[in-house]
């Protein structure tokens, strides 16, 4: 049984916290969870929901995630075992070097971004492999859906269902309507340079380029029904291209409405989505942080959110010789999520996983010395925990 730290208190890590507190009311994984931020009164508000609807206590502490020695310090105050990293992604560097200053493992749900250059890969942290190594510890990379549950998707495939994978192709969907005329379903600073950063795929051996959502077809979701689904590139096809050296194509896929691009391009147009500074009446700002005040805070949209997601991935290879080709799938409903856990379904879907994967890292059940990916572990502890808390993913035999 092991002391948890989460770092972050956002959407995503009140799921998060939640379930680990529901975990460790069933007396598995967790003796003890202690939630830290820098602004305390938000842990404080998660460990009072909890408190009522799970009936159990949390602890709570203010830390400044960009700061490596104030982490570690509190790690070896509170005695932590293991770090969950659910603060931005600006901030996996220094969290991961107060887990090797601590000694202790680290997760988290999506690879380091620069706050100054809107690119997105796994390098810097891969990086530090040998000091997670040399130190007997572990660093779980991208615990969340998507990353994460993706990626375990493809694992389980690779295990269990095909001799060989050639081909994936990750499709999400988020069909939820929170009635606002513009807001996204996470930290919007991330989001916005997600979504408008260019394309990218990987076929043939070589990664190919494209404009940003230039490329795009409609899909029939199940569940759902046809939504238009546009290419991106996601940190996952990094990684699974590096550990499915079968794969001859992977690609990303996101569904938008029409309304949000309609508004997403106007702010680009107007340079709102511009990452550098600007001065703005003597004071310098960064366009886009001034955008995300402005905005809905993702935290509140579950109240409102209606509607489902869909997130999968569809599988193309060869088993005994034949071709053959499944979809995997979750289909989860906003509304039981915010019943559940006061949070939509976009928090639901990362935060749950990133709980799972701590689990079976302080289990033991996943273990190893080093850096690592999702899709380097037996899929199957994962996959079974998926439909065990509140994910139970669905399959399809598809035509080849």
């Amino acid at each position: 049984m092991k002391h948890l730290l989460i770092i972050g208190a956002g959407g995503v890590s009140r799921v998060a916290t939640v379930k680990s507190a529901m975990t460790m009311a069933k007396g598995e994984a967790f003796s003890k969870i202690t939630l830290a931020s820098r602004t305390k009164s938000k842990c404080d508000e998660i460990a009072a929901f909890i408190k009522e609807r799970v009936g159990v206590d949390i602890a709570t502490a203010e830390v400044n995630a960009d700061d490596t020695a104030a982490v570690a310090s509190l790690i070896k105050e509170i005695k932590a075992d293991l770090l969950l990293n659910l603060a931005l992604p600006y901030q996996d560097l220094t969290l991961m070097d107060a887990c090797l200053k601590a000694g202790i493992p680290y997760i988290d749900t999506a690879n380091y971004e620069h706050p100054d250059t809107a690119h997105f890969e796994y390098k810097e942290q891969w990086a530090r492999h040998d000091k997670f190594k040399d130190a007997g510890l572990m660093a779980l990379l991208g615990s969340g859906f998507d990353p994460g549950v993706t990626n375990v998707f493809c694992a389980y495939a690779k295990q269990n269902l095909f001799d060989e994978i050639t081909e994936i192709d990750i499709l999400d969907c988020n069909a939820g309507d929170h009635g606002y005329p513009f807001a996204t379903n996470f930290n919007p600073e991330i989001n916005l340079r997600e979504v408008s950063a260019k394309g990218r795929y990987y076929e043939n051996g070589k990664w190919i380029e494209t404009e940003p959502l230039s490329e795009h077809f409609s899909w029939d979701y199940p569940k759902v029904g046809e939504r238009e689904s546009y290419l991106m590139y996601h940190e996952e096809l990094e990684s699974l291209v590096k550990n499915i050296p079968s794969l001859k194509r992977i690609r990303f896929f996101m569904t938008f409405g029409e309304s949000y691009l309609r508004h997403m391009k106007c702010l680009e147009n107007v340079g709102m989505l511009r990452i550098d500074e600007v001065e703005h009446n003597g004071v310098k700002i960064v366009p886009i942080q001034f955008l995300k005040t402005l905005l809905p805070d993702p935290a509140t949209l579950g109240a409102r959110t209606k509607g489902r997601t869909n997130i999968g991935c569809v599988i193309s290879g060869s088993k005994d010789g034949k071709p053959r080709k499944v979809y995997i799938y979750n289909v989860c409903q906003h509304e039981d999520c915010y019943a559940e856990t006061g949070a939509q379904a976009v928090s639901y879907t990362t935060g749950v996983p990133a709980m799972i994967g701590a689990k079976l890292v302080a289990k033991g059940i996943w273990a190893g010395k080093g850096v690592f990916n999702m899709e380097e572990f037996e899929a199957k502890p994962f996959m079974d925990e998926l439909n065990a808390n509140g994910l139970p993913w669905e399959m399809i035999e598809m035509p080849c």
